[in-house]
């Protein structure tokens, strides 16, 4: 809103369609649509909802959809996701009955049975209806009780729980006493993270963190100057009970140009270490040891590792992930490779590093757990899963051997197109491991699995729940094809569907005739996040079963082959991603699956962003796109809720970066003179990550410059924050706005 061309004052009459490209130095005649809250913006998106839901909504097979989608995302045979603290499974759970969700908890005998016993420990439904707000969950944090404690029976109590309004990132944390299932008042010396921001919102982003059991690490708003850029937490503090928030003390503060700050305490017994986080921004960050902490003898000790790399520690051992290259000590270790050292050997000036693992041009690492004794690695080749467990050598110290070689073995998982997550039980005292294998038509499992102990190989995994099935597979086939980019990239992308649509007959066959099928091309590509195969009802129930093909595109600015995939669309590269997406569009083509005018693309968020490049950039490979909770304005996305961190990815608008931002900056690149396929946009009134105004004013320039891209429709949820929904209702009904359109448009 600082920004020079920025008018912000509503029209008194509908704008009249400026010219197109929008030019930046102009005053921005939709400008007035980031208010998120402004009277004159909020009846546009109230105007906008009921054309949604007189068109898309009233059309046929729209209720059908949503009753379909909803019996999914409330069905009672879901897996429901367990954490182990202590001697309770603790889950949290939303359905029809319960519509903000419980937090509850059972125990393994009891989970193991096909009827568990779920006792609640907090009921968000009610909560919400006796304070008057809609708290939306955020997760919860427990404070491990010390070994005196366990050993005198004593039970987790303590947990600290992040409750947000509506489902944006700020939020608010109390504490909650697990025995006397009820939160502490701060009159009782309860911890209470519960700002109230002069704009009216409650909450903020950021947290606080266990360091004992009368004191957390607070990293929040902490008043005017405390924040970055970005909204985020800048400065971290010690924070005491029974003592007022203010007379915390400063363990760190950033730079007013930092990311994010935070601080917290591994509490492993014998290994306890107080660290902090400084975020300078995506993919650069600094790690600091803090000793003495809180006391005026306070020193921080910095992990000397690249900005770009990722550390951890666990009991003596210092993993490192890298994303450039790295040559300590005159050796040069790869980016994309994970290294062990022995801390207090590297913390005392070895280098002397083992490497666990080392990518090719094929794998990537894609995860990494500990359990009591052994590293659990996850590891990608061209997008399809292997696990291997490491175990290290016994004791390491100062003394122990440079490049000590690490046990090897399998865990007997995975096959086919399927993958496989693996996280640990108890790291610190157990070896067993969560085992879940899903895929685009295998409903999804879990499992525990033991590994045993000190140098024992794995054993089987115990199947412990399964996922029904949600629509009819039999027929449906998954494939995995390679299109080739404009600069010869290999680009890999999953194609699921009737293996008669999938694999369609040679040309000139009687079989069926080619390149009919309404076909979902999905995306994402960026910040290093990889697109992997997984079980959706919702996908199944919507698009499969009707005959529908999905594919997914595992396009450059993700993390399916590693930081290199993710660098190559970065910034200046930033097209290589979108070039990747449109080959794949073209490629199902070629191959007989679709035509364009059957073919529809979608994305959220940076997806938002891709989705807005298809639609402006290759109108012609389309015939119908949905844009979610996108970036669109690439101009004004610095300077709007959380975007400034984002400035990594994309570039600075505000500098000589602006001459490649602009050209994938879709609010500027519309030419109301050009043919743009049906479009649907949808967004969140509380999403404060990516800003509603993108979203707003993209429909309103599409909409005022009319033509033959007039075909525009737009949703905004008043929930839900950056996800888009706050309740399986809201997602439910979202997601079948969605489906609808794509359906009534590519048929």
């Amino acid at each position: 809103m600082t920004a020079e061309h920025v008018d912000t004052a509503a029209p008194s009459a509908p704008a009249a369609a400026p010219p197109t490209p929008l030019a930046p130095a102009r005053p921005d005649p939709f400008g007035w649509l980031e208010e998120v809250e402004g009277t004159e913006a909020l009846a546009w998106v109230r105007a906008r909802n009921e054309h949604a839901h007189t068109t898309v909504g009233a059309a046929p097979g729209f209720a059908e959809t949503e009753a379909a989608v909803r019996e999914v995302l409330d069905s009672d045979e879901r897996i429901p996701d367990v954490s182990r603290i202590g001697d309770h499974l603790y889950n949290f759970w939303r359905d029809a009955a319960h519509e903000r969700g419980l937090w509850r908890r059972t125990t393994l005998e009891s989970y193991r049975s096909d009827t568990p016993d779920w006792e609640t420990v907090l009921d968000l439904d009610a909560l919400a209806a006796a304070e008057g707000e809609s708290w939306v969950w955020h997760g919860a944090s427990l404070l491990r009780p010390t070994p005196e404690q366990l050993a005198a029976g004593e039970p987790w109590r303590r947990a600290l729980v992040d409750l947000s309004p509506g489902g944006s990132d700020a939020d608010v944390t109390r504490e909650f006493d697990l025995v006397a299932k009820r939160f502490v008042p701060a009159s009782e010396g309860g911890f209470e993270r519960d700002t109230a921001r002069a704009d009216g919102v409650t909450g903020a982003k950021g947290g606080l963190a266990w360091a004992d059991e009368d004191t957390v690490y607070a990293f929040t708003d902490f008043g005017p100057g405390t924040t970055t850029p970005s909204g985020y937490p800048r400065i971290a503090k010690l924070w005491r009970r029974g003592t007022p928030i203010e007379d915390a003390v400063v363990v760190y503060e950033g730079t007013d140009d930092d990311m994010y700050i935070s601080a917290r305490r591994s509490r492993t017994p014998g290994f306890e270490r107080d660290l902090v986080s400084r975020s300078i921004a995506f993919y650069r960050s600094e790690t600091y040891l803090v000793e003495a902490v809180g006391t005026p003898e306070q020193r921080l000790v910095k992990i000397d590792v690249p900005e770009s790399a990722e550390v951890g520690f666990h009991r003596e051992w210092l993993l490192v992930e890298l994303r450039d290259d790295w040559a300590p000590a005159g050796t040069t270790y790869r980016a994309g490779s994970l290294l062990a050292a022995p801390a207090d050997a590297f913390l005392a000036g070895s280098r002397d590093l083992t490497v666990l693992f080392e990518p090719t041009p094929s794998t990537s690492l894609v995860g990494a757990a500990w359990t009591r004794h052994h590293l659990v690695v996850n590891v990608l080749d061209d997008v399809k899963n292997t696990v291997h467990v490491l175990t290290p050598p016994a004791g390491a110290s100062l003394d122990t051997e440079a490049g000590a070689p690490w046990a090897r073995s399998e865990l007997p998982l995975g096959g086919g197109l399927l993958t496989v997550g693996v996280r640990a039980v108890d790291p610190l005292d157990s070896d067993d491991v969560w085992v879940t294998t899903t895929g685009y038509l295998t409903p999804s499992t879990l499992a525990l699995s033991s590994l045993a102990g000190p140098g024992a190989e794995p054993g089987e995994p115990e199947p412990l729940k399964a996922a029904p099935a949600y629509f009819d597979a039999d027929g449906m086939v998954v494939v995995q094809h390679f299109a080739t980019s404009d600069d010869g990239t290999r680009v890999p992308y999953f194609v699921v569907g009737r293996q008669d649509l999938v694999e369609p007959a040679e040309p000139g066959s009687a079989a069926r005739v080619p390149g009919t099928a309404p076909t979902l091309l999905y995306g994402y590509g960026g910040f290093e996040i990889p697109l992997l195969p997984g079980y959706s009802g919702t996908v199944g129930r919507a698009w499969l079963a009707r005959g529908g093909v999905y594919a997914v595109a595992n396009i450059r600015g993700g993390g399916e082959y590693g930081p290199a995939w993710h660098q190559a669309a970065l910034r200046e590269r930033r097209h290589k991603a979108y070039e990747d997406f449109a080959a794949v569009a073209r490629d199902l083509v070629a191959r007989g699956i679709t035509t364009p005018e059957h073919l529809g693309a979608q994305g959220g968020s940076n997806g938002g962003l891709l989705a807005g490049n298809m639609l402006t950039q290759y109108p012609e490979l389309f015939g119908a796109v949905v844009v979610q909770v996108p970036l669109l304005d690439m101009k004004r996305y610095s300077h709007l809720l959380a975007g400034a961190s984002w400035v990594a990815e994309y570039g600075d608008p505000d500098t000589e970066d602006w001459e490649f931002v602009r050209t994938f900056s879709p609010y500027h690149l519309l030419d109301g003179g050009r043919a743009y396929p049906p479009v649907l946009f949808t967004t969140s009134t509380k999403d404060d990550r990516v800003h509603p105004g993108h979203a707003r004013k993209m429909a309103a320039l599409m909409l005022a410059a009319g033509g033959p891209g007039g075909d525009v429709t737009y949703y905004e949820n008043v929930e839900g924050g950056h996800g888009g929904a706050a309740n399986n209702a809201q997602a439910a009904h979202m997601s079948a706005l969605a489906w609808t359109f794509l359906r009534d448009r590519l048929a």
